[in-house]
């Protein structure tokens, strides 16, 4: 029981963080993109990522 909860805590503290972004990444790619090619390997993904977080117009107004 006391192993569950450790788990169930890791889970949701990888996800508070993003930690677990490649892997939520997977799952969506198989579930809705499956027949398009190969999803993007770990690197690649966090590559993509930093992009579309720092790229473009950033501004408050």
């Amino acid at each position: 029981m006391r192993g569950r909860r450790l788990q169930r805590l890791w889970r949701a503290l990888r996800s508070l963080t993003g930690d677990d972004a490649y892997e939520r990444y997977l799952a969506h790619w198989r579930a809705h993109h499956a027949g398009e090619g190969a999803p993007l390997d770990r690197k690649a993904f966090f590559r993509a990522e930093e992009e579309r977080k720092w790229n473009g117009i950033k501004r408050c107004c």
